[in-house]
């Protein structure tokens, strides 16, 4: 979650082979790839965070819930990054499969963005087109706009999903995304914190500089809570939309 594009030599892979544009499966694969863009500055801060600051994409339960028993002993559910739970599916032509929600403030079915009460297994839907995610209660996932690869267009504006139900953070990582000048100190930081007793989002000042940096930029705020679940949509209404400059501000929602 998501995909990498599918490899090898023996056979046709490249995604319009499946069908034509009508096939379920050319369709689930466009789905992903659209998806996949679309969480570029989330994966890309994953990836900073890796060089930067050691840290890791894909996790197993283990190093996020150490405290949870339960959670110790599941081998085929993994974090990809902060946020987000996936649970593959490898059982032919299964529509479900039990996912175990450790132990946490809470979780978001991240395709309908319906909360889901944490230490305990549910019987999850996997239809033809997609496997279960959850997204954990106080994550924020930033998502740019549609692209048909990494350099189309900057990455403006950012939606900022925002999961409540417990305070959250995330920095998002930018560098030129062509070069070697990140080891130089070439890229920045912005911290984003949600702050859940006054529901505020804070977008911190940011940290750095590159060449070709946006100046300013609009972020647009997409809140999901218990008492309004957001589906997934690659065209969400943002609460909120701001303005942004690289100083501090505040976004109530």
């Amino acid at each position: 979650m998501p995909p990498r594009r599918v490899r090898g030599e023996a056979s046709k892979r490249e995604v319009w082979e499946f069908g034509g544009d009508a096939s379920p499966a050319y369709k689930a694969e466009l789905k992903f790839d659209r998806l996949r863009y679309r969480l570029l500055p989330y994966l890309y801060s994953l990836a900073g965070g890796v060089t930067q600051s050691g840290g890791t994409i894909m996790r197993p339960l283990v190093m996020d819930f150490r405290a949870d028993a339960q959670a110790r002993e599941v081998s085929d559910e993994y974090m990809f990054g902060p946020a987000l739970l996936v649970s593959p599916v490898t059982t032919y032509e299964a529509r479900t499969r039990p996912v175990y929600l450790p132990a946490a403030a809470g979780w978001y079915d991240f395709w309908t963005g319906a909360p889901a009460a944490p230490g305990q297994t549910v019987v999850a839907p996997a239809p033809y087109d997609a496997i279960p995610v959850h997204v954990r209660a106080g994550a924020i996932v930033p998502m740019g706009p549609e692209l048909q690869y990494t350099d189309e267009k900057p990455a403006d504006p950012i939606t900022l999903w925002v999961y409540a139900g417990a305070d959250g953070s995330f920095t998002l990582y930018e560098d030129d995304g062509l070069t070697y000048s990140y080891e130089k100190g070439q890229f920045t930081r912005i911290p984003l914190r949600w702050t859940d007793a006054t529901r505020t989002l804070t977008i911190g000042k940011r940290a750095g500089a590159f060449t070709g940096m946006p100046q300013t930029r609009t972020f647009e705020v997409v809140l999901v809570s218990k008492d309004k679940p957001v589906s997934f949509t690659f065209t969400p209404k943002a609460d909120k939309s701001v303005k942004y400059d690289g100083s501090a501000l505040d976004v109530k929602l």
